[in-house]
C-alpha cells in the first residue's frame, strides 16, 4: 500500500500542475481566436446573397463533398444549420469567395438558409484545402503521421497553408512577420523581389554579407542587376561633369552611340535624354527599385506590418497587379489581419454585460442594493470553493446546487430580520 501511495505520489510530481487561472486565461485566448476568425462573419444567415464576399470563414464539407468529387467551400452560417453533423475541413478564411452550399455540387443537399443559389459560382477559386490537404506535400493538418512539431503559415497571395520547413527559408519567430508569400507565388509575383530587397523581414539584398556569398546566377539564387547593367543608386538622377573632368570624359563615360562630337549640343542632348528617361521613371517604384541590385531566390519570403501601403500604385503597376491577378495586394481591407480586428470590434460590440444593462434599468437605491448582494454572491463563492480547492476534490453540480439553496436561505433570513423605519 505504501508503495503504491509513493508511486501516486512520484506520477502526481511528474504531471504538470495547471490551476484554474490557467484554463481561464487558455479559454480566453482561444475565445479571442475564435472571435477573430468567426467575428467578422454571420453565424446566421447564409452569405451567398453578398456576393464574392471580400474575406469570410470559410468550410469545406468531406461528407457531402469528398475526395474526388468537386471542391465546395461553405460560410460560416451553413456549416451550423446545413452541415452540423457532417465532417468538416476549417479553411480559416478566403478572400473572394461565395457560398456554395446546396449547388449543382451538392447531390442530395439543399441549403436551408438560402436554397435559390445558381448550379455554380464561376467566380471561386479553389485548391486541395478543400479535401483537407496542405503545402507542397499534400498531408492532412493535423498529420497523423508526422512526429516533426511544425507551424503552418498561410501564404498571402494563394492562401495555401504550408508547413515552416517546406518554405525554403527559415521562418522568422511569428511575432516578426505579419504575411508570407510563397516559394510558387514568389516565381509568378517576381516584381516583389525588388520589393524585398527593402521590405522582407530577412532582407534579400546584395549587400548582406550572409546572402551574398556564392552567388553569381547559379544555384538557387540570382543576382538582378540594373537595366543598364550598371548599380545605380535608388533615386535616379541627371550625370553631372565631376572636378577635373571636362564635357569631352564625361560624354566619353556615356555609353551613346554618337560619342566623336565634343560640342555642347550633343552633351546637352544627352542630358536632356537622361532626364526624360529619369522623368519617366520617377513616377513609379518599383522602377526606382529595379534600378538596385536584388536577389531572386527558390525560397518564400516574409513581411513586416504595412508592407503593402509600399507597393506601387502608378497605372503601369496597377494594370501588372492586374494581369497577375493580385489586384488585392493593394486593398489595405483584404488582409487577414483587418478581417480579424473587424471580428474583435464587432464582438465587443455585441457583447453586454447583463450586470451593468441592469444596473441601468435601477434607481440609486437599487443599484446600492443589487451591487451588495453581487458582492456578497461573489465573497460566499469564492469561500465556498476554496474549500473544495483546498481538500483536492472536484466540484460536483449538487455542490453547486446546494451552495445556491444555502445562500438563498440565508438571504431570506436576512430580509425577514430588517426593520423597515419611515422618517
Amino acid at each position: 500500500m505504501a508503495g503504491a501511495e509513493g508511486a501516486a505520489g512520484r506520477q502526481s510530481e511528474l504531471e504538470p500542475v495547471v490551476s484554474l487561472v490557467d484554463v481561464l486565461e487558455e479559454d480566453e485566448e482561444l475565445e479571442n481566436e475564435a472571435c477573430a476568425v468567426l467575428g467578422g462573419s454571420d453565424s446566421e444567415k447564409c452569405s451567398y446573397s453578398q456576393g464574392l464576399v471580400k474575406r469570410q470563414a470559410l468550410y469545406a464539407c468531406s461528407t457531402c463533398t469528398p475526395e474526388g468529387e468537386e471542391p465546395a467551400g461553405i460560410c460560416l452560417a451553413c456549416s451550423y444549420e446545413c452541415h452540423g453533423s457532417h465532417k468538416l475541413f476549417e479553411l480559416y478564411t478566403k478572400r473572394n469567395f461565395r457560398c456554395d452550399c446546396g449547388n449543382s455540387k451538392f447531390k442530395n443537399l439543399e441549403c436551408k438558409l438560402f436554397p435559390d443559389k445558381a448550379k455554380v459560382n464561376s467566380g471561386n477559386k479553389y485548391n486541395d484545402n478543400f479535401f483537407g490537404l496542405y503545402c507542397i506535400c499534400k498531408r492532412p493538418y493535423p498529420d497523423p503521421e508526422d512526429e516533426i512539431p511544425d507551424e503552418m503559415i498561410q501564404c498571402v497571395v494563394c492562401e495555401d497553408w504550408f508547413h515552416g520547413r517546406h518554405l525554403g527559408a527559415i521562418p522568422p519567430e511569428s511575432g516578426d512577420f505579419q504575411e508570407m508569400v510563397c516559394q510558387a507565388c514568389m516565381k509568378h509575383c517576381s516584381f516583389l523581389w525588388a520589393y524585398a530587397a527593402q521590405l522582407a523581414v530577412t532582407k534579400l539584398s546584395t549587400e548582406d554579407d550572409g546572402l551574398m556569398r556564392n552567388i553569381g546566377g547559379i544555384g538557387d539564387q540570382e543576382v538582378i542587376k540594373p537595366e543598364n547593367g550598371e548599380h545605380q543608386d535608388s533615386t535616379l538622377k541627371e550625370d553631372v561633369p565631376e572636378q577635373g573632368k571636362d564635357v569631352q570624359d564625361v560624354k566619353a563615360e556615356n555609353s551613346e552611340p554618337c560619342a566623336s562630337s565634343s560640342s555642347e549640343s550633343d552633351l546637352q542632348t544627352v542630358f536632356k535624354n537622361e532626364s526624360l528617361n529619369a522623368e519617366s521613371k520617377s513616377g513609379c517604384k518599383l522602377e526606382e527599385l529595379k534600378a538596385k541590385q536584388f536577389i531572386k531566390k527558390d525560397t518564400a519570403t516574409y513581411w513586416p506590418l504595412n508592407w503593402r501601403s509600399k507597393l506601387c500604385t502608378c497605372q503601369d503597376c496597377m494594370k501588372m497587379y492586374g494581369d497577375l491577378d493580385v489586384l488585392f495586394l493593394t486593398d489595405e481591407y483584404d488582409t487577414v489581419l483587418a478581417y480579424e480586428n473587424k471580428g474583435k470590434i464587432e464582438q465587443a460590440t455585441d457583447r453586454r454585460d447583463p450586470l451593468m444593462d441592469t444596473l441601468s434599468s435601477m434607481n440609486r437605491v437599487q443599484q446600492v442594493e443589487l451591487i451588495c448582494e453581487y458582492n456578497d454572491l461573489k465573497t460566499e463563492l469564492k469561500d465556498y470553493l476554496k474549500r473544495f480547492a483546498d481538500e483536492g476534490t472536484v466540484v460536483k453540480r449538487e455542490d453547486i446546487q446546494q451552495f445556491f439553496e444555502e445562500f438563498q436561505s440565508k438571504k431570506r433570513r436576512r430580509v425577514d430580520g430588517m426593520q423597515y423605519y419611515c422618517s
